[in-house]
């Protein structure tokens, strides 16, 4: 098990273990001064907890809207519990997405010809300084309330307050741990932005994962070339920079930035990046070597715990690599199609600047099954290429 994901299982029974010293210490006290018979208080407290995570996940992408003002970014989209708001052809959009974070997540870009460089701290900080804002608020209110009122309709808000208060408590904590749990926290992106090389990286890996603009894409992936630039997200910005490659079928050296990635000492990758780092170098070699050395490498360089992972990933270039494991290196159609039912929900949700290359590499994935297992039938699952 890797260190993150021992730290996010700590991190959640410790949130989970707050919660219920809440919920017996308070919740259940407060029960004789609501005046509410038992049903209705049990969904008194759920709409306050249900009221209190919308309320605090849209609070802390605002916050993370302002953040990106101050320190010089674009905002390309904002998503709040997978809703996610986006611009296209000048027109507000909305659609279902996955996120990458505890309740949301707001895309950016670093501006152009600015006076000083786009800095991310405000955008990472902002966040903590909201929900830290909104828990002495909800102290206060409820305080108040409790103290100088006698309706009891107003001392139940004034609870309500301080339930939704806890749930951003939580997330507040969540969000200031200082190293990377399963989503990247702003604790953890602080420290590394500490160091201004860092910060560039970190503009620079923006730039690559949100910039439609294929030749400043490029010039960017250019520049982090070589291994003198390596930093705390070089590992990310070389993940994607195996894309220009794939494009062109380039596998061999798509492969070569791979080896780089898995290999270099000096890189400390977060385990979303080591996984399609690795699902693209057992994709690679599926596709481009013989049997006998495919399965060499398949015992000996995959691991249990790592085919495992890549089987429970939901990243796409971890289903392209696992169809191709079950398929050809297992031989279990049962386990090629369990992941194939989830191909197209997944998807979906793939950005749109790479949505077209993915789509091409698991086609060449699925026609490379059919070749040996024809009886299958598994072209049904092949997806449209755009033109």
């Amino acid at each position: 098990m890797k260190k993150e994901e021992i730290s996010g299982i700590v991190v959640y029974v410790l949130l989970l273990a707050l919660a219920l010293v809440f919920a017996l210490l308070v919740v259940r006290e407060y029960f004789y001064e609501a005046r509410l018979d038992i049903g209705l208080y049990i969904l008194f407290i759920l709409g306050s907890f249900v009221g209190g995570l919308i309320f605090n996940a849209i609070i802390f992408e605002l916050a993370h809207m302002l953040g990106a003002k101050v320190g010089r970014y674009k905002i390309i989209s904002v998503n709040i519990l997978g809703l996610c708001f986006y611009k296209k052809d000048r027109k507000t959009k909305v659609k279902f997405a996955g996120f990458d974070g505890l309740s949301g997540e707001t895309k950016i870009l670093p501006k152009e010809n600015t006076k000083k460089k786009p800095n991310p701290r405000p955008y990472c900080l902002f966040g903590t300084v909201f929900y830290a804002i909104e828990i002495i608020a909800v102290i206060f209110a409820y305080s108040f309330l409790k103290s100088t009122s006698d309706s009891v309709t107003l001392k139940n808000l004034g609870f309500g307050l301080l339930v939704a208060g806890v749930v951003g408590g939580g997330m507040l904590l969540y969000n200031i741990i200082p190293f990377h749990l399963d989503s990247m926290t702003d604790g953890y992106r602080l420290i590394l932005l500490s160091n201004k090389k860092n910060r560039d990286a970190f503009n620079d890996l923006l730039t690559v994962e949100n910039s439609e603009d294929a030749e400043k894409v490029q010039e960017t992936l250019e520049k982090n070339k070589g291994e003198e630039q390596m930093n705390a997200f070089s590992a990310d910005i070389r993940v994607n920079e195996i894309y220009t490659l794939l494009e062109k079928e380039d596998f061999l050296g798509a492969e070569k930035i791979v080896d780089d990635v898995l290999s270099h000492p000096n890189k400390k990758m977060s385990q979303k990046t080591y996984l399609e780092a690795k699902s693209q170098k057992i994709y690679l070699v599926i596709m481009t070597r013989e049997e006998k050395e495919v399965l060499d490498f398949y015992e000996k360089e995959v691991s249990l715990q790592e085919r495992k992972a890549i089987s429970d990933d939901k990243n796409f270039s971890s289903i392209r690599a696992y169809i191709l494991m079950a398929g050809l290196l297992d031989k279990s159609r049962s386990e090629c199609f369990l992941t194939l039912s989830r191909v197209y929900k997944i998807y979906k949700h793939i950005p749109e600047s790479k949505k077209k290359i993915e789509a091409h590499l698991y086609n060449l994935a699925i026609n490379k099954i059919d070749q040996v297992h024809p009886n299958w039938n598994i072209k049904e699952y092949l997806i449209k290429e755009e033109n």
